[in-house]
Order: structure tokens, then sequence, then C-alpha cells
């Protein structure tokens, strides 16, 4: 086991979370929000996406997605409508200012995710299985 590659992994994850943390707060946000608004945009395209997917996306309950969304509803950061072809599925999806919040969040992460690409490529490296090459079949 190569316990000090994985305690160094788990460090750069923990301080990229901490960024992604504080980066949020400054936006007027939540942590929770912003991953919220990045699930609805990331995995439905430009539609929408149901209440129970953000709940599964997010790994939380169905009830505490439902809170969640009538928060940022309340903030004018997403929106809410009931699915035409399930009247019992309630969809969100992004307003212009949850748009405009995510597109400046989104900025600065993938500014400080090539920052600590490198960082992360390097300490993964000792964890591969010997001749164990990438996800993509290339060394």
């Amino acid at each position: 086991m190569d316990y000090e590659a994985l305690a160094r992994f788990r460090y750069e994850l923990r301080k990229f979370q901490a960024f992604s943390q504080t980066a949020a707060k400054r936006a007027g946000l939540t942590p929770q929000q912003h991953q919220a608004l990045l699930v609805v945009r990331g995995f439905s395209g430009k539609g929408p996406i149901s209440v129970g997917e953000v709940a599964e996306r997010l790994l939380i309950r169905h009830h505490t997605a439902v809170e969640l969304v009538n928060r940022m509803t309340r903030l004018k950061i997403l929106s809410r409508s009931v699915d035409g072809a399930d009247s019992r599925r309630v969809l969100v999806s992004l307003t212009r200012e949850g748009e405009r919040r995510l597109q400046q969040l989104s900025r600065i992460h993938l500014e400080e995710l090539r920052a600590i690409g490198p960082t992360l490529t390097r300490l993964l490296r000792p964890l591969r299985r010997p001749g164990q090459g990438s996800r993509t079949g290339r060394p």
C-alpha cells in the first residue's frame, strides 16, 4: 500500500473542496447550491431535470432536494415546472441568473483544476497497477 500517495491525493482533493466552498460563498451561494446548479446544467444539457434526479446526483434524500430547490427558486437561480408527460414530476432548470453565477464559478473552478491537474496526475501515477495504462488505452 502506498499510504503516502493516498494521503497526499486526499489532501489535494480536500484543498480543492475548500477552494470550491469558498468560491461558492463569495458568489453568494452555499456549496450545495453551487453543486445543484452544476447538476442541473451538467446532467440535463439545456433542458430541465427532475427534482428526483437532482437528489440522486447530489446523493441527498428527495425531500432535502425539494427544500433545496425551493430555496434556490426563491433566490431566482432555478425555475420549476410540472412535467407535461407526468404531472407527478417537478422539473427544474437554470434561470439566467443561475446560469450567470454558474458560469462565473465554473470559470474559476476550471482554472483551479488546470493549476492542480499536474499535481493530481503525478500523485495518481504511483497508484496505478503495474502494466495498467490510462482509461483511454494509452500508457
